[in-house]
């Protein structure tokens, strides 16, 4: 049972290694030759090319393995060598490692265990951590040592309740989230811990070997350390190297987080890798197995990755053989004496340098000389991507930190709101408004008695002018702001995971984007074939099935000796159109690295690592030409007429990001005819085929509707040709200096010449919907877009141009492979001078500028109108993002739907996430997740846009309302003697900031300047906001003239208008304060709500029935009189009208932007 587990364990190991170094890891091979021969060409093999990466060939049995090899041996031994002694020198800091087939556990325990924390807290941790992220605000600060000084006899003023309560209220609302938030992390930690994984042992000798092929995980000894260091004699009959025939390699099922460095591990199909490790076996005999990225690069297409070839050679060569000869080729791996040397570990996903070392193996006798075997990133499967197909047998080499995808993820700050920060530093204003206050009110007094103990009790006193309330009504306003976004209908299931930063929205003036499935939906489609005098768009390829069929049908009546009659004859013109397009069809139907791949179901998929490539080989098969199957030596068609057409793979030459175009040498077996075909990016191909005068032009016309373009051509080649070319293309490949330019010179000149060019393609990248308009709408709300993404600099251009990132005629200006400081420095200088330009540039470049040239790189970018940026890391786009903000000081919003835009969305000021095919993991790290790009308009321009303003206008009110009360307790203390008294005691100071005031002030957060028609149609208001005038300096000023006017007016009227007893001042002023207040909130509303009507009329209702309530502030008998009535309206219309005048003063002359829009 446990060997059919082994055997698909070691196919999807295969797959990983091979699928992963595509695109950026050709670029590095450029420089290290010795390697990259290996990898591009070892094609002098039995009938077929091969090459390294793609979804169809490597590493095929052992005899092509130790090929590989010997070729190595010189030039990776002395590199070894070097290596070993350099690890022996550099110290105690070096993480580059060693690791020997089962090594101890001492050994084990020096690296870091393998386990996923993503919890901000522990048990100890939780409160102080806490505690200090909310009291390190000024404003929550100020407030505890209030509360605390009320427990002072001395300092008591009021109910200790009055300063306690809000306080704590505050605080275990945070803290429960806090603490909510953090346990479903743990959870989500956890599951990915316990998750269980099958690894190999050394049977025990003790063990009979029958016994061994039957254990099953759970009866299995626990790992010691003695088990795991067990060595075979090979003399002995019973150890593995004289196998029982039944006999299996032990297996043991262990928790991943119990993983360790130099554990075998098996996989299965659909399994999360859980570590780094080497891929060392896979259960597909070529030693190749895929695996999905799309959690590391954002990626979604497969990529195929390559086992060890003498490891994949192991236990009889294929491994085909059936279930003995797999699980011996697993006790051969396990008895491998050897070891595996691994860089330290780096953030880089498209780099791994490493050697694999085997001194002897159970089944060949000891060699002289030990075998090295380089490794490369496609050697190699990263930890959080998933076995696509099959399953594989891997060598862990990095665990947990070291781990590429743990390195790129960034661990999430705490993020705080502008508005927070700008009303903390307000609050610091009227803390030292309060201070000066005090010490001016006992110094007026002359400093007499204890005067410092006066000087706290006038703090006090005036604490409310920092209301604590504002905290309060904050976080409930931003609680509404929440739920109006979750329960809008036009932007379904969109979730605001931090009720903290809605307001941040409003001020977004940098929008970092992700590509594939953000603004594209990753689906490609064939939408043009262009062949220089015909062109078939989307909506005529039933004409070109159609032709199709007629060539295949005349080419089977010819072969069955048909006579052609004059009829036929007079449609040879129509012949020659079809024959054309059957080249041009077959062409696109063998030139391609895709395998059909068949699921369980019955159904056929097909993999490649380019979705471009899968769009045309499902284009041909929709026009009746439909590959059937695919391996490393052969290709097989269905003609639409049914038949089968077959053709022998010679030589493949795959697509890197240098070479842009990929080439295959085919041969008919019916025929024998040989067909070189290539198709890559017309700037490398237009010279490369015959003269034309029709290509450039429409490839330019193609790449304006924003397709991606590829030019397919062929060439004929007779079998003395091919014999020439295969002979030199072999010599080159056996150079050991500039072997690569020597086999591309060999392919330059046998092949790559006077190519007859067949046609032109054009596929298109699905936008989302929508991408267009919203992008238009951001740019016009004055938001700079850059594009972040992993892909190629090629399709990166044709997205910018289809989703109008870039304007229409609007320069684009490539920077790519920059090498010195100098090429920078000019490309910066270039810059400067055209700032109205689209700058497209790749990781490495980018890489380098910021390396070189920092702040000037930032500097001017930042002023262009998009920038896009390609083959970035997702550490690259985190610092892209850091950089931004640091820089310009402006809000930074991030946009992505994969897990490897996570650390840019956490990097970001505001994270929006999107719910996509490549899961869920943007979604949960991010602020806001949404369910596609084009929701963002409505999230920004008008969810933003309304909680900014609302936040910004209920602040300053309730500064406000907190200043006018303290304003009338410095004007009465002043006129009485300067005496610390309150004016309003008790219940009057409770109930003057909740139940009095606190309905009809929370309802400014339902209003509204404009409608929401008029907030999408005029993006031009959202620039308005960036400008952060809503609550400034100069806003706050004016409320703060307004509190001290308004609070001197009623009180010094009240006392104007005195009556013989105390307690008619206090029932007139603070009557006539409360009436004042609801006055100012109707002057603040823009648009009326019905919930604004009905808070207050209720207010001013339950004011007037508490009179009744209080009668030792109240007497009953005055407040019922006219007397009472008439100086409260007097007093009310000296503090209230000049304002209300005012403001109708200033709508006249200086009308704000939205006002001109009703």
């Amino acid at each position: 049972m446990h060997t059919s587990i082994l055997r698909s364990a070691a196919v999807s190991r295969t797959t990983n290694g091979r699928s992963k170094g595509k695109g950026k890891q050709r670029e590095r091979y450029a420089d290290e030759s010795d390697e990259e021969a290996t990898l591009l060409g070892n094609v002098d093999r039995s009938g077929s090319g091969h090459i390294d990466g793609d979804a169809d060939g490597d590493a095929d049995g052992e005899g092509e393995g130790s090929t590989r090899m010997k070729r190595l041996e010189g030039s990776q031994m002395s590199r070894r060598s070097s290596t070993i002694s350099r690890t022996g020198t550099r110290g105690k800091q070096d993480k580059s490692r060693t690791i020997p087939f089962r090594p101890s556990e001492k050994f084990q325990s020096r690296f870091p265990p393998n386990i996923v924390r993503n919890q901000k807290y522990n048990i100890f941790t939780f409160f102080p951590i806490v505690i200090y992220e909310q009291f390190k605000f000024f404003f929550n600060l100020y407030f505890l040592l209030v509360a605390l000084s009320q427990f002072v006899p001395a300092l008591k003023i009021g109910f200790i309740f009055t300063y306690v309560a809000p306080l704590a209220f505050v605080l275990c609302v945070t803290m429960g989230k806090e603490a909510y938030d953090d346990y479903k992390r743990n959870l989500r930690d956890r599951e990915a811990n316990s998750q269980k994984y099958l690894i190999l042992v050394p049977p025990s000798s003790a063990s009979t070997p029958s016994s061994l092929s039957h254990h099953r995980t759970s009866s299995l000894p626990p790992h010691s350390s003695s088990e795991s260091t067990t060595l075979f004699d090979a003399s002995d009959p019973d150890s593995p190297s004289h196998p029982h025939p039944d006999s299996g390699p032990h297996t043991r099922s262990v928790p991943s987080s119990s993983l360790k460095v130099g554990d075998l591990v098996i996989l299965e199909k659909n399994d999360r890798v859980p570590t780094d490790m080497i891929l060392l076996r896979t259960s597909d005999p070529s030693g190749t197995c895929f695996i999905r990225t799309d959690q590391l690069d954002g990626e979604t297409d497969w990529k195929a990755r390559v086992a060890v070839p003498i490891t994949q050679g192991l236990g009889g060569g294929t491994g085909s053989g059936g279930g003995g000869e797999w699980g011996k080729g697993e006790r051969e791996i396990m008895m491998l004496e050897g070891e595996v040397y691994a860089d330290a570990p780096i953030k880089d996903i498209h780099n791994f340098v490493g050697t694999l070392t085997v001194h002897s193996s159970p089944s060949h006798s000891p060699p002289s000389v030990p075998t090295v075997e380089p490794l490369t990133a496609e050697n190699v499967l990263w930890a959080n991507t998933v076995l696509a197909a099959g399953s594989a047998i891997g060598f862990v080499v990095y665990t947990g930190a070291e781990t590429r995808a743990v390195m790129n993820t960034s661990h999430p700050e705490t993020k705080v709101g502008l508005l927070d920060l700008e009303i903390n530093r307000l609050a610091k204003i009227l803390c030292a408004v309060t201070f000066a206050l005090s010490v001016v009110l006992v110094a007026l007094n002359g400093f007499r008695g204890l005067w410092y103990i006066y000087v706290f009790r006038f703090l006090i006193l005036f604490s409310s002018i920092i209301p604590i309330s504002l905290r309060v009504n904050l976080d409930m306003g931003k609680t509404v702001y929440a739920h109006q976004i979750m329960t809008d209908s036009e932007i379904p299931n969109t979730i605001v995971r931090t009720s903290t930063l809605p307001e941040e929205l409003g001020r977004i003036e940098y929008l970092l984007s992700d590509k594939t499935g953000t603004l594209t939906q990753n689906e490609m489609e064939m939408k043009k074939l262009h062949m220089g005098t015909m062109s078939y768009g989307f909506d005529s390829m039933d004409e070109v099935a159609h032709q199709l069929a007629m060539a295949f049908g005349a080419e089977h009546g010819a072969r069955s000796g048909t006579i052609a009659t004059g009829a036929q004859l007079a449609t040879r013109g129509r012949r020659d159109m079809s024959s054309r397009l059957r080249d041009v069809v077959l062409s696109l139907a063998l030139c391609h690295n895709v395998t059909p791949v068949t699921n369980d179901d019955g159904t056929i998929t097909y993999q490649a690592s380019s979705p471009d490539e899968v769009a045309i080989v499902k284009w041909t098969e929709s026009v009746g030409l439909t590959l059937t199957s695919r391996d490393r030596t052969s290709i097989t068609l269905q003609t639409p007429t049914g038949s089968a057409l077959t053709y022998d793979i010679l030589e493949l030459f795959p697509f890197t990001s240098e070479s842009k175009r990929m080439g295959i040498v085919v041969r008919e077996t019916h025929t024998g005819e040989i067909l070189f075909l290539q198709k890559g990016a017309d700037v490398v191909m237009a010279r490369i085929v015959q003269r034309n005068d029709w290509l450039e032009e429409e490839t330019g016309n193609m790449a304006r509707e924003g397709l991606r373009t590829l030019v397919v051509a062929r060439k004929r080649l007779t079998s003395q040709q091919y014999a020439a070319f295969k002979q030199r293309h072999h010599e080159a490949s056996v150079r050991t200096d500039g072997r690569n330019e020597a086999m591309a010179g060999v392919v330059a000149e046998y092949l790559e010449r006077d190519l007859e060019l067949l046609g032109l393609t054009g596929v298109e990248d699905k936008l989302q919907d929508e991408v267009k308009s919203t992008l238009e709408l951001l740019r016009n709300a004055g938001i700079k877009i850059w594009m972040l993404t992993g892909d190629k600099i090629e399709t990166a251009r044709c997205i910018a141009i289809s989703t109008k990132l870039v304007a229409r005629n609007q320069y684009i200006h490539e920077v790519a492979k920059l090498k010195t400081s100098d090429q920078v420095r000019d490309e910066l200088e270039f810059l400067q001078s055209k700032l109205d330009c689209c700058l497209v540039i790749d990781g490495d470049s980018l890489q380098l500028c910021l390396n070189l040239y920092k702040n000037e790189f930032i500097e001017i970018t930042t002023k262009l109108s998009a920038v896009v940026a390609c083959r970035c890391s997702p550490t690259q786009k985190a610092d892209v993002a850091r950089l931004i903000r640091h820089h310009t000081k402006k809000r930074v919003c991030c946009i992505g739907d994969g897990g490897n835009d996570v650390s840019m969305i956490q990097a970001a000021d505001v994270g929006v996430g999107i719910v996509g095919k490549e899961g869920k993991q943007a979604s949960l790290a991010a602020d806001f997740s949404v369910t596609q790009f084009s929701h963002l308009t409505k999230l920004l321009m008008w969810h933003g846009r309304n909680s900014y303003r609302r936040s910004a206008k209920l602040a300053q009110f309730v500064i406000h309302r907190g200043l006018i009360i303290s304003v009338m307790q410095a004007v009465f203390s002043a006129i009485f003697y300067f005496a610390p008294i309150a004016l309003y005691q008790g219940w009057l100071m409770m109930g003057y900031a909740t139940i009095y005031t606190m309905a009809p002030v929370f309802s400014l957060v339902l209003d509204q300047d404009v409608n929401e028609d008029l907030a999408l149609i005029y993006p031009e208001l959202y620039k308005e906001l960036t400008k952060g005038r809503a609550l400034s300096y100069k806003t706050f000023f004016q409320w703060l003239m307004i509190s001290v006017y308004q609070g001197a007016a009623i009180m010094i009227m009240s006392l104007v208008l005195f009556e013989t007893e105390f307690l008619n001042i206090v029932s007139i002023s603070f009557t006539a304060l409360i009436i004042n207040e609801l006055i100012m909130v109707a002057l603040e509303i823009t648009t009326w709500h019905i919930y604004m009507v009905i808070s207050e009329v209720v207010t001013l209702f339950f004011y007037v029935i508490s009179i009744a309530f209080l009668p030792e502030y109240f007497d009953l008998e005055f407040v019922v009189s006219t007397r009472f009535a008439w100086k409260v309206a007097v007093i009310v219309a000296i503090s209230a009208l000049p304002l209300y005048v005012i403001k109708l003063i200033r709508s006249r002359i200086a009308p704000a932007a939205s006002s001109k829009l009703l």
